[in-house]
């Protein structure tokens, strides 16, 4: 078997830095688009002729696809290969995109969503899984996922300020259209320089039974956390939800401790290391995706910014996520156990998110908001990079897909629970501001203004301090499971098989 192990670690592949720039370029698209259409929004309602009621379902639509779906393309790049699934992903996405940026009315425009969706959940996973079997080298890979860390970090942001510039200058409709050039360029280099390790796939037939539970469960569980953030938490269909999609994951995790060629091998799940990720990942992300719904709607909306102004104004935190990720994680890692970054890393954010507990209606971007930002950007940049990193700890070659895919899970339950939770903790305290001045605020004229955007500032304020716990919580939990040493220094094996711990230094150097 160590034989074995031993010649699934080929020389380093010389086009691997070459391969980098191009799964760099399609995880940008992708996270670029999870933001840049929340901008175009208003506007496509409007063209498409979309309600109220049903504009939520552009992001939904994409939201439930991609969610649901990750585990299933995960696998599909194990056993089709990370290559083949990560160009077929990119060519998908950019005709999804070609599809939404032309839609004449609004079941076009859903359909696009959720075939964007569909392939960014396949796409997702075969990105980072290919980062886990190229660069084998514990410096190196602590380089090129600092890249992909500050990436998937940042690239939010950039989003809001392209969303604004399309939109504003050009029309909604090119915040579909900019995907196409990034899919092509990253699908033809792709397709040229990157190169596969032999013997990584998993070429056990498919675990249907998984694939229709982890799917339907997932998709219930966002779904859920979506609709209560509209209809509310005691709503009947937002319970039902809640409630089979507790059955539904419970049901697949019992399938998958039986069958012989599981979806999601409990192995991957229940290894300390990664289990601390997913978990103390999915948290933060919570955080995170509140912070923009506050931040985007207290500058436009309190401060009045234009969309492009409000893209800008979170350039400190793009920049601290990249000076986190490069500079600090990428550097430290090879230096210090990853749980000394991850759980310093989230306490700096949760440092920099306490600072906006303070926000008011008159607040100084430059004296709060800022230093604020930069806080929260280095801390969740040096957490992040990590954390991508340990996604596939020790993980066997043929489980690499899978495994990140669990990482993108995470990330995706995290935001949707964040964008729900956190909206509805923000919601009440606005109306409990509001009932205790209901005098003032029915004045109207400029007092009654004032009254209504000190009510908005305040349920943000309230909702932020929940993100401060969440955060501090996340620190805790990669503290407490992450366990292993740093990369090279021989850290403790935690898989417990035989079989792990031959692959866990040759393959996946961690």
């Amino acid at each position: 078997m160590s034989k074995t192990a031993a010649s699934l670690a080929p020389a380093a592949d010389p086009s691997r830095w070459k391969a980098l720039v191009f799964i760099a370029l399609a995880q940008l698209m992708v996270v670029l688009d999870a933001t840049i259409v929340n901008i175009a929004l208003p506007s496509a309602q409007t063209d498409l002729g979309i309600s109220d009621g049903n504009r939520q379902w552009v992001i939904t639509a994409y939201a439930l696809a991609f969610g649901g779906l990750l585990l299933f393309g995960g696998r599909i790049a194990d056993k089709w290969g990370r290559k083949n699934a990560f160009v077929v992903g990119l060519i998908g996405f950019a005709l999804a995109s070609a599809l939404g940026g032309a839609a004449n009315g609004e079941a076009m425009m859903l359909g696009a969503r959720a075939l964007q969706g569909a392939f960014g959940a396949l796409l997702a996973p075969a990105a980072l899984s290919l980062l886990a079997v190229m660069f084998t080298d514990a410096k190196e890979r602590a380089k090129a996922f600092g890249i992909y860390g500050a990436i998937a970090g940042g690239g939010g942001a950039v989003g809001l300020i392209l969303g604004g510039f399309l939109t504003e200058y050009l029309n909604w409709r090119w915040t579909f259209f900019v995907n196409i050039p990034f899919a092509i360029v990253a699908a033809v280099g792709a397709w040229m320089v990157i190169r596969e390790p032999a013997g990584s796939r998993n070429r056990a037939p498919l675990d249907i039974p998984g694939v229709v539970l982890s799917t339907t469960g997932l998709v219930a569980l966002v779904y859920g956390f979506t609709r209560a953030e509209s209809a509310g938490w005691s709503d009947a269909l937002t319970v039902t939800m809640f409630v089979a999609s507790a059955l539904l994951l419970a049901a697949f995790v019992l399938v998958e401790s039986k069958v012989k060629s599981p979806l999601l091998p409990l192995r991957v799940l229940l290894e300390r290391n990664r289990g601390g990720v997913y978990l103390s990942l999915g948290l933060a992300v919570i955080s995170m995706f509140g912070l923009f719904l506050f931040l985007t709607y207290y500058l436009q909306v309190v401060k009045g910014f234009s969309p492009v102004k409000t893209g800008f104004a979170f350039l400190p935190m793009i920049a601290g996520m990249i000076t986190g990720s490069t500079q600090i994680g990428a550097r430290l890692m090879t230096r210090v156990p990853p749980r000394l970054l991850m759980g310093p890393g989230f306490l700096v954010a949760a440092l920099g998110m306490l600072l906006l507990t303070q926000l008011e209606v008159g607040s100084s971007y430059p004296a709060l908001i800022l230093p604020a930002q930069l806080l929260l950007g280095l801390g969740m940049g040096t957490a992040f990079m990590p954390a991508m990193s340990l996604a596939t700890h020790g993980v066997n070659p043929a489980d690499a897909g899978v495994a990140s895919a669990m990482v993108n899970t995470s990330q995706q339950v995290g935001g949707a629970i964040g964008t729900a939770l956190l909206n509805t903790i923000a919601a009440s305290a606005t109306t409990a501001y509001l009932t205790d001045h209901a005098a003032e605020a029915a004045a109207g004229g400029p007092a009654g203004q004032l009254i209504q955007a000190q009510a908005m500032v305040e349920g943000y304020a309230s909702a932020i301090w929940w993100a401060v716990g969440i955060l501090v919580a996340s620190s805790a939990i990669a503290l407490a499971l992450i366990n292993t040493g740093r990369p090279g220094a021989g850290g403790p094996v935690a898989s417990g098989s035989v079989e792990d711990a031959e692959f866990k230094v040759p393959v996946i150097a961690h």
